[in-house]
């Protein structure tokens, strides 16, 4: 279902964004976009409207003819036919990168080398060594670089940790988080099945790893107790899905969490799209199941679902703004990448985000996914050789 949250997000935006235009600062943070993908519209360009502090002022293509036309689209006043040229613009201040996994690292060092901020899209690069040496960079060179993890930044995410954190339940037991896309609705041709690109679904929907760390609050597993992947038909390098078992140290205990992703999940029945495949999350702690539905893009629906165990009783809640992070600021209409967003400004600006993810937490995050991958029998991803 990732294609249709997408789409449906980029509707949400629309409506949304369109209509709460803020004029900009004399000195709105300029930010390009490398790539002319898809996601841009929602991760960055729409939520920018919004936001009085940001511009986005270039885009850049390999293919001049395509970064002018999303240009013009966008109302975007420069267009480059390089990343580089881009990249070579002193009126820049950040870059927005969303081109394919296995480009990440290489693009993001040249921004850093250039004195830019970095917004990243997941997963952070094609393997953890990659990542250690882009966050070194990143360090040295003073700048601001973050994984566009961009559904931890909302406030039902931060609900639900708050939830966890403050002990009522008892500790966590278990988790077990799904993330699947129906059959044919990810067409073949997508970069997310080449393996030359860091493609594969673990790649792709790296959520099913970043929300158990999250709600976990670690880093690497213990161990990967086992991982099965199902190779795609076209190339048996990329995991055309995963199911893995991590096991945790948490408090002297041990727990143990079962991920499973898939971009190319059978019908019901051979007939029905799974539709209720959301990505979500089932937590069980000593006193209660918790339940997070459609984690990924909660803005546009969610709900959090408690079952207390001792009370055999349920029920449900829904955040769309405020909660213990964000407090006051912020709208209900306000999607996932817009909260980012003004987090990303407030890192630049030298201001504390009301929640962030470290460099420390993407390179866990990259060294669980290569550990899956190995014990898949898959090996971690490339880079991607240009």
């Amino acid at each position: 279902m990732a294609m249709l949250l997408q789409l449906t997000t980029f509707l949400q935006q629309y409506v949304y964004e369109k209509g709460h235009e803020q004029p900009k600062a004399s000195d709105a943070l300029r930010v390009g976009i490398l790539s002319t993908a898809m996601i841009n519209a929602a991760a960055i360009i729409r939520p920018a409207m919004s936001h009085g502090g940001v511009i986005i002022s270039a885009i850049a293509s390999r293919n001049l003819q395509q970064a002018q036309e999303n240009a013009k689209k966008y109302g975007i006043p420069k267009a480059y036919g390089s990343y580089d040229e881009l990249l070579n613009e002193p009126g820049i201040d950040a870059v927005y990168i969303s081109l394919p996994n296995g480009m990440h690292g290489k693009w993001a060092k040249k921004a850093l080398q250039a004195g830019k901020h970095v917004l990243l899209e997941k997963p952070f690069t094609a393997n953890a060594d990659e990542a250690r040496e882009v966050a070194k960079l990143a360090e040295e060179k003073k700048l601001v670089l973050v994984e566009a993890f961009h559904w931890q930044f909302h406030p039902a995410a931060h609900a639900v940790k708050a939830i966890l954190d403050s002990g009522k339940y008892g500790p966590i037991l278990r988790t077990y988080t799904r993330m699947t896309s129906p059959t044919g609705s990810i067409p073949r041709s997508d970069i997310r099945w080449k393996f030359a690109l860091a493609g594969g679904s673990l790649m792709d929907m790296t959520y099913v790893i970043s929300s158990t760390r999250y709600f976990l609050g670690v880093g690497t597993p213990r161990e990967v107790a086992a991982a099965h992947a199902r190779p795609a038909r076209e190339d048996s390098r990329v995991d055309e899905a995963m199911e893995a078992t991590l096991r945790y140290d948490i408090e002297g205990r041990m727990v143990e969490s079962k991920i499973y992703s898939d971009m190319d999940r059978t019908n019901l029945l051979g007939l029905i799209p799974r539709a209720w495949e959301m990505p979500s999350i089932e937590i069980e702690t000593e006193h209660a199941v918790i339940y997070y539905y459609n984690f990924m893009m909660p803005h546009i629906y969610h709900y959090i679902q408690i079952y207390d165990k001792r009370a055999g009783q349920t029920h449900t809640e829904k955040h769309y703004s405020g909660g213990p992070r964000w407090g006051q600021r912020g709208e209900s209409w306000w999607s996932t990448y817009r909260y980012q967003l003004e987090a990303f400004v407030d890192k630049v600006r030298g201001r504390e985000p009301p929640h962030w993810v470290t460099l420390e937490s993407s390179i866990a995050q990259m060294e669980t996914i290569d550990a899956i991958y190995e014990k898949a029998g898959l090996g971690k991803r490339q880079p991607t050789a240009e």
